[in-house]
This record gives structure tokens, sequence and C-alpha cells, in this order.
């Protein structure tokens, strides 16, 4: 309970972070004054809206999933509603993405407007228990309303990327008529984007802990967790998805980092490292 209280300030402390770089080039553009920050955040907004109540369809649309009957996949089912009733939410629709890359994920605006969607290569992969721990940590996102939280944080952004190609565009607001340093403008517009998607990226990562601890917590099992995620370590690496740009922008929503990846990629990683996750599983069921 404590380490999810740390990850709940750490996630609020990226969120602050991202909103100072937010209206430090807000500022910037504006000249000393906020007078275009308030256009790109209304786009952002109806930017974030689109994204948050379309964000189950975008998902499953992209990993071309289908839905799937309980007489199709009657242990997926079993272990959904078994951990729907210990949470006392409503019953998720549950969807099968034809890809050998094992993954699974969890969508939805909130937990009346959920859906989970496994691969085929997951279910392939992994055992009941394996599953069931997956399906835990994926509920849990719904639960914690996490798909609101990505969506935010993306949102946002997406406003200080766009504030800085305006600036760019406009020459960095009116640093040269103020007698500004022109250096330190060009210098934060092409910082800005670089610092709004690492603290982005942060904030994934973060939840990713929160849905270890959290899925643990509801299937009472953290090394069923731990084993899942050393499968799909080697599973994904095995068998990643394809660079597609569409599959980038949905995955953050995933279990493990679908694509091949290291180095100077791990910096812009979506997910923590595995092992670190697979250790912290591995002290709670301690």
């Amino acid at each position: 309970m404590t380490q999810q209280h740390g990850n709940g300030l750490k996630t609020a402390a990226l969120f602050g972070a991202l909103w100072a770089v937010l209206l430090g080039v807000g500022w910037m553009l504006g000249g000393g004054t906020p007078k275009y920050l308030w256009i790109f955040a209304g786009i952002g907004l109806l930017g974030t809206a689109y994204s948050y109540w379309n964000c189950d369809k975008i998902a499953l649309r992209t990993m071309r999933a289908r839905p799937v009957s309980e007489l199709e996949q009657p242990v997926m089912y079993r272990i959904v509603r078994e951990l729907s009733t210990a949470a006392r939410q409503p019953m998720p629709r549950l969807y099968v993405s034809p890809t050998a890359a094992p993954n699974a994920f969890a969508t939805g605006r909130n937990p009346a407007h959920a859906a989970v969607c496994c691969t085929e290569g997951i279910l392939a992969l992994l055992d009941e228990r394996e599953l069931r721990g997956v399906l835990g940590h994926e509920l849990t996102h719904v639960y914690r309303r996490d798909i609101l939280t990505s969506s935010v944080a993306a949102a946002v952004a997406g406003i200080i990327t766009s504030l800085a190609q305006a600036a760019l565009f406009f020459g960095g607001g009116s640093d040269r008529q103020r007698g500004g340093n022109p250096f330190a403008s060009l210098l934060l517009v092409f910082l800005a984007p670089v610092a709004a998607m690492a603290v982005q990226l942060a904030i994934s990562r973060t939840r990713e802990y929160d849905a270890d601890a959290g899925g643990a917590a509801l299937t009472g099992d953290p090394l069923a967790l731990a084993s899942a995620l050393r499968k799909l370590e080697t599973g994904a690496a095995a068998r990643p998805l394809p660079a597609d740009q569409r599959l980038v922008d949905v995955s953050h929503l995933m279990i493990v980092n679908p694509f091949r990846g290291g180095g100077m990629a791990a910096l812009f990683a979506t997910h923590p490292p595995t092992s670190e996750r697979i250790a912290r599983l591995v002290a709670l069921a301690r």
C-alpha cells in the first residue's frame, strides 16, 4: 500500500512537471503573456475528449481484435468474471487479436465501458494461473482510470509539441523585440517536446508498477504475474509487433513492450524494465 501511495505521488509530481513545461513554452510564445496558450489548450482538450471517449474503438481496431463468446474462450471468461465479481465491478467485453505476438491490454473510459483483449499468442503461451495474473493487471488499469491518466498526459504533451512548433515558426515569440535571449528561446523550443515525451512516458511506467501491485492484490497471487512477465518478455522479443505508427500509438496500453528495443530506445520506453517489475512482485509475495 505504501508503494502504491508513492506511485500516486510520483504521478502527481510528473503531471506538475508536464504542466510547468507547458506554461513555460506558452509564456515564451506569447511574449510574456499566455495569449496563445489558451488556444492550444482548447485544441488539446478537444483531442483529449475524443481520445478518451473512443480509446477502446481505436485500440481494438488497430489490433484487428474481434469480440469472442464464452463458448470460444471459456477460460478467459471464467477468469474475468471471477475477478470482476471479486472487485464488485461490471463484466467487461472480451476480445481476441489474431496476432502471434504475446500481449494483452485493457481499454475503455470506465469499468462500465471497458474491453479486455488478449492476443492469440498470449493465450497459447501462458497457463491459466499466469493468464489470471495478466488479466488482473489489465482490469486494475480500468478500475484505476489509467486510460484517463494516459489520455490527459498524451494531450498535454501534444499541446507542448504544437506550441514548440508554433514558436519555431513565429520566431520564438517576441524575444528580439524585448531584448530577450533568442538562443535560450530556441533551446527551449527544441527541448520542450523531448521533455514532455519523457515525462509522459514516465507517467506510463509509473502506472504499470501500480497495475502490477493492484493486479497482484486482486488475484492474491503476485508470483503468477511474475511468471507471466518472464514468459512475455522472451515471447515479445521473439515475436515483436511491426513498428507501425498505429501500433506505436496504442503500445502503452499493452502489458509488455511489444517492440524490439534497447540502448537509447529504453529511455523512451512506455514500460519499466521487466526485471524490476518481477523483483517488485517477488517482494510482494514475501
